[in-house]
């Protein structure tokens, strides 16, 4: 059962991902627009977190911020204990590489190479050698080894997502960001991401952060982050076995 948390962030620790007072003020040619506004978390290795609200309430912006795609206009985004507004760009380009694993809703695979080789993608990035083997492993996982040489365009959708989640967590990241990652598929399809994204966490440890509308998506969360016009409205965590 889920307990609830009223407008209370979990308490900050020595987690491989914080938030600490963040706000993202985008300016526009009217008035400043806060996406976000003073929102501390601390999200949890091998929990599934799922950001719920409405369009435009700050779930998007969050993602970027976890994914160092974006930074804070003031607070802190730690990985590791580093904040990334601190690193330089060869720094943020290992973090990506090696940190973080992304999962989007349209799946983002690249046309002309086949399913190994976008999976073998982020090793290549890193400069990892021999990396068909562990593609293969990772492809196996997500149940599509017999599809390795197939291109995208072959694949159904939620045959094109898993390989997108095998490339995501091809490298074992710790951290897996996932904006709506069943948003552009059926049930069916859905269910099978959503039970392979909860494995990445029990299986691997991942701390996932995870964008969604979906109720069935946000069921697999031991933790739903409920945002509001850019802040934290309340926190529903399920209690422990």
């Amino acid at each position: 059962m889920f307990s609830t948390l009223e407008s209370t962030p979990t308490p900050l620790t020595d987690s491989r991902l914080e938030l600490r007072g963040v706000s993202k003020i985008y300016q526009s040619s009217d008035q400043p627009i806060a996406a976000l506004q003073d929102v501390s978390f601390a999200f949890e290795p091998g929990v599934v977190t799922a950001l719920l609200g409405r369009s435009g309430c700050g779930k998007t912006t969050l993602l970027n911020m976890v994914g160092a795609m974006d930074f804070p206009t003031s607070g802190e985004v730690l990985v590791d204990g580093r904040a990334t507004s601190s690193l330089n760009d060869a720094a943020l380009t290992a973090l990506r590489r090696t940190r973080i694993g992304f999962v989007f809703q349209f799946f983002q695979l690249l046309p002309t190479l086949t399913v190994l080789e976008n999976v073998e993608l982020p090793l290549l990035l890193a400069g990892v050698r021999d990396t068909g083997k562990t593609a293969l492993q990772r492809l196996a996982w997500v149940g599509l080894e017999s599809r390795a040489e197939a291109l995208p365009h072959q694949l159904s959708g939620g045959q094109q997502q898993r390989v997108a989640l095998a490339r995501a967590l091809v490298h074992r990241p710790p951290i897996l960001v996932a904006d709506e990652p069943t948003g552009n598929l059926d049930t069916a399809s859905g269910d099978e991401v959503l039970k392979l994204i909860r494995q990445s966490a029990e299986e691997f440890g991942a701390t996932v952060v995870m964008a969604t509308h979906s109720a069935e998506a946000a069921a697999i969360a031991r933790t739903r982050v409920h945002l509001r016009d850019g802040r934290i409205e309340r926190i529903e965590s399920l209690a422990r076995p």
